[in-house]
């Protein structure tokens, strides 16, 4: 009896998680008369695509398939590069630092967790890459990570070594905490008006412009005594220096056009306004600076700052020349970008590929990866989606995604995965230690409640992998 239980627990931890099914090695990849969208150089009609080495090496018509390789016809099927959604939360097991209003010396990177389900399901919906944000609570925030989503591989695997190191700033009602109080017999947490976010910041960057300076005058010998290092300062000297992008939260057109001004001020540039929900009131301002815009397509009026968005915000963006990707910030919002990029061109009749590119090569530029992702061209990353239909279609679905050249996502294999996962349940289920007492389970061991697919499945339910 213990013999089977052990059995069909070790049996279960096979089944349970995807992780263990869709890891495969790069082998040689050929898709097959596929509707390309490069997000590049337009559409491909009937075209291949040579996957070597976790890399795109040819892309044409009638490739020939070298010896080994894994040929997929992917005939009435179209084929994206993957998605990127430049402001998530995903695979973070902690989000804000709140006590200060500067936490620059923190980092997501430190709490990055590969065994998120909410990764699985992203790449299921043609997801590859994220920027993984702290949270907004703070002027300054923690420190981003750039990620692909490499389901099954260890945490090291996740961050892209080569990306632009980042940053989280934010304004507005987050920051003030405008719905929050503090509790009895304590402080309240400075900054608590929109003036004093502002001021906050320039103190911020005043300060490491010394320190900068300080340690300058060091290595010149011009003194003696060595600085002490500062981690709070250490990342917004980086920023002075162009060596650390800023990614700034926040919804009134008021305050980015501060913090640009701000930026004006001491030197550096903004990499991305995020959400923006007003930018289009300062297109001009933003596109003179060359800094991108991250936005929701169409989810607003959710608190007050957020009242005066309008529907054609990508396309008043767009028409002024700056780059516009669109974002989640959900784990579930994530996984239909697709269809949140098919919107733009209802509001403002933004043409198909350059609605396409603010899911792929336009958050790619904004996070400073797009020599290697975001588009289907010769020499970048095999990060690939293939799709069933058309992936603005609301029918559409996605197939297979893989990641620099491995299958990470396999709507057959999961489908598979499926009913054995089914199948062990119901074994388990039938077992004495499972029944009820009336049933003649009442005497033996039960199993853990972590240990039992039913309850590992239900609490993934349940989670719907947000944080």
């Amino acid at each position: 009896m213990r013999k089977s239980l052990a059995i069909l627990i070790l049996t279960s931890l096979s089944i349970v998680s995807p992780m263990f099914v869709f890891a495969q090695a790069k082998n040689d990849i050929l898709i097959k008369n596929a509707t390309v969208m490069t997000a590049a150089k337009g559409t491909l009609e009937n075209t291949d695509i040579l996957v070597q080495n976790g890399k795109i090496v040819k892309i044409g018509k009638n490739i020939a398939a070298p010896a080994g390789a894994r040929v997929i016809d992917a005939s009435g099927k179209y084929v994206t590069p993957g998605i990127i959604d430049c402001h998530s939360h995903s695979m973070l097991d902690a989000i804000n630092e709140g006590v200060f209003s500067v936490t620059s010396m923190t980092r997501t990177r430190d709490v990055l967790n590969p065994t998120d389900i909410t990764i699985y399901r992203a790449l299921a919906g043609g997801v590859t890459a994220a920027n993984l944000l702290h949270g907004s609570a703070n002027s300054i925030g923690g420190q981003n990570t750039t990620v692909k989503f490499k389901w099954g591989h260890p945490v090291e695997d996740y961050p892209i070594a080569d990306a632009p190191p980042g940053i989280k700033f934010a304004m507005g009602e987050n920051v003030k905490r405008a719905t929050s109080f503090a509790a009895p017999g304590s402080a309240v947490r400075y900054p608590r008006t929109r003036m004093g976010v502002v001021e906050t910041m320039r103190d911020a960057f005043l300060r490491a412009r010394d320190y900068k300076q300080a340690w300058a005058d060091y290595k010149a010998g011009k003194t003696k005594v060595q600085p002490r290092k500062d981690l709070e300062l250490e990342p917004l000297v980086e920023i002075l220096e162009g060596k650390r992008l800023v990614h700034a939260h926040g919804y009134r057109s008021d305050e980015h056009l501060n913090l640009l001004l701000l930026a004006d001020e001491f030197g550096f540039k903004v990499a991305t306004l995020q959400h923006g929900l007003e930018a289009y009131k300062i297109a001009p301002e933003i596109a003179k600076r060359g800094t991108g815009v991250s936005i929701f397509t169409d989810s607003w009026s959710y608190k007050l700052e957020a009242y005066d968005a309008i529907p054609y915000n990508a396309y008043i963006l767009w028409k002024n020349g700056v780059n516009v990707s669109i974002n989640s910030d959900s784990d579930e919002r994530m996984r239909r970008l697709n269809l949140d990029a098919a919107k733009v061109m209802k509001y403002g009749g933004v043409p198909e590929e350059d609605a396409f590119k603010m899911i792929t090569i336009n958050p790619a530029k904004q996070l400073g990866i797009d020599k290697r992702t975001g588009s289907i061209e010769i020499g970048k990353d095999a990060d690939i989606v293939i799709w069933n239909a058309h992936p603005f279609s609301v029918y559409s679905r996605v197939e297979m995604t893989m990641v620099e050249g491995e299958v990470l996502f396999d709507r057959a294999k999961d489908a598979d995965m499926r009913r054995a996962m089914a199948a062990e349940r119901d074994a388990l289920e039938k077992l004495d230690v499972n029944k009820a007492p009336s049933g003649g389970g009442g005497t033996s061991p039960r199993i853990p409640s972590e240990m039992r697919v039913k309850d590992r499945d239900e609490a993934d339910q349940a989670d719907g992998g947000n944080r």
